[in-house]
C-alpha cells in the first residue's frame, strides 16, 4: 500500500502582540520552501495589541483543496482564551499545544494529546518575552509529521523582516529551546491524561 498522504491542518491563537499571525506565516513559508503545499488565513480581535489573534495553517504533501480549518489537527494555544475557544474543535485524536507558562493544568478532553511549554518563561529566561512564539514553533517541529529542524534553521533568516534582522539569533536560540525542550521530554504528554489532571 502506498505511504499515507501527510498533512497537518493548525489552528495557532493567543492575544495580539504574541507574535501568533508571525508564527502562522513562518510555518507556512517554511512548508512551502520545503516544497510542500500551505495555506495561512489570519483572522484578528478588534483590538492589535492585547485583543485575541488566530490564524489557520494547513501544510500538506499534496494540493490543497480548501484553506478553511474547522476540525484541526493541531491547535497551539498561547493564552487561556485560546485554549476555551479552540480546545473543542480538535479531531479525536488530534493535539492541543500550550502556553503552560500563561495557562494552568486543567481537566482537558480525554480524547485528545496534550504537550505543555512553558514558552512564555523559557523566552523570559532568554531576555525577550516576545520570542514565546519561537519556542512553540521548535516545540511543534519537534512534533510535527511533517516539517523538520533543518527547513526552519536554513530559512529562518530569510523569513524575519529586515526591521527584525537583529533579532534573529535570538528567535533561532528560541527556536532551539522548543525543540529541545520536547526532545528532552520535559513536557506533559499522553493521548488519555485527563486523570492527570483531576484533583490537582
Amino acid at each position: 500500500m502506498p505511504d499515507k498522504i501527510k498533512v497537518e491542518k493548525i489552528i495557532l491563537a493567543g492575544f495580539g502582540g504574541q507574535g501568533i499571525l508571525f508564527l502562522g506565516k513562518l510555518l507556512a513559508q517554511v512548508g512551502m520552501i520545503s516544497g510542500k503545499y500551505v495555506s495561512w488565513i489570519p483572522s484578528y480581535g478588534p483590538e492589535m495589541r492585547g485583543g485575541t489573534a488566530n490564524c489557520t495553517v494547513i501544510i500538506s504533501e499534496q494540493p490543497i483543496g480548501s484553506p478553511l480549518v474547522t476540525i484541526p489537527d493541531i491547535v497551539i494555544a498561547m493564552n487561556r482564551p485560546s485554549v476555551s475557544k479552540f480546545n473543542v474543535r480538535i479531531k479525536p485524536g488530534g493535539m492541543l499545544m500550550y502556553n503552560s507558562s500563561l495557562i494552568e493544568r486543567q481537566e482537558f478532553r480525554d480524547d485528545i494529546r496534550l504537550v505543555e511549554i512553558p514558552a512564555s518563561e523559557i523566552a523570559d529566561d532568554l531576555g525577550d518575552s516576545r520570542v514565546a512564539n519561537m519556542v512553540m514553533a521548535g516545540a511543534y517541529v519537534k512534533l510535527s509529521k511533517i516539517l523538520i529542524y533543518e527547513d526552519v534553521t536554513k530559512n529562518i533568516s530569510a523569513l524575519i523582516s529586515t526591521t527584525k534582522k537583529a533579532l534573529t539569533e535570538l528567535n533561532l536560540t528560541a527556536f532551539e529551546k522548543g525543540y529541545n525542550f520536547v526532545k528532552e521530554k520535559r513536557y506533559m504528554f499522553g493521548r488519555y491524561v485527563y486523570s492527570v489532571f483531576k484533583g490537582i
